[in-house]
């Protein structure tokens, strides 16, 4: 069984002056969400074989807010192609992670992340799948379990396991417009 962790980038500052959407950084907020999830992936022993995640400025800064609270290093691959990608474009990405690893880790964006979970995992009663639905906010996780190789993942093949929003770790990291 394939374990695939989906992490969504902690808030960031969009009054913050830089000239792109890729060089924005975290606020305040979203670094206290990340190294808050990071905190409880350690209390749950999450662990990882793969890790991969977009080079977003964003993202690396959520990424060290993360390992500190995780209290270790996830170092993953950088790959353009997970910067504000579409639900197809991730899958592809999976479909070529290591056969060896069991479980992986991908950091980026939404839509893309949200999009990928509602594909993945067939619509019906799951009350996790409809909080995805709902809305997936900022430095969210969702795990996704899988039968197969990573190469056989195709829509409706996943079973949603785990949904975590900062806000049900603190409640007063959210909910706003994020």
């Amino acid at each position: 069984m394939k374990t695939l962790t989906l992490l969504r980038h902690a808030k960031s500052g969009w009054d913050d002056p830089v000239a792109r959407d890729f060089d924005r950084p975290l606020n305040a907020k979203g670094k206290r969400a990340a190294a808050m999830v990071g905190r409880h992936m350690r209390s749950l022993g999450l662990a990882f074989d793969h890790a991969i995640a977009s080079p977003a400025v964003r993202v690396s800064e959520t990424l060290e807010q993360i390992e500190s609270g995780y209290g270790r290093t996830i170092a993953p691959d950088l790959d353009r192609r997970v910067y504000l990608a579409s639900a197809a474009t991730l899958l592809d990405v999976m479909h070529g992670f290591p056969a060896e690893a069991e479980s992986a880790l991908m950091i980026g964006h939404n839509p893309g992340l949200e999009d990928l979970v509602l594909m993945l995992v067939a619509d019906g009663a799951d009350p996790l799948r409809d909080a995805v639905e709902e809305k997936y906010p900022t430095a969210s996780i969702a795990e996704l379990q899988f039968e197969g190789e990573w190469g056989d993942v195709a829509a409706g093949t996943a079973r949603l396991t785990r949904f975590i929003r900062p806000r049900d770790l603190d409640p007063t990291l959210g909910p706003d417009a994020d």
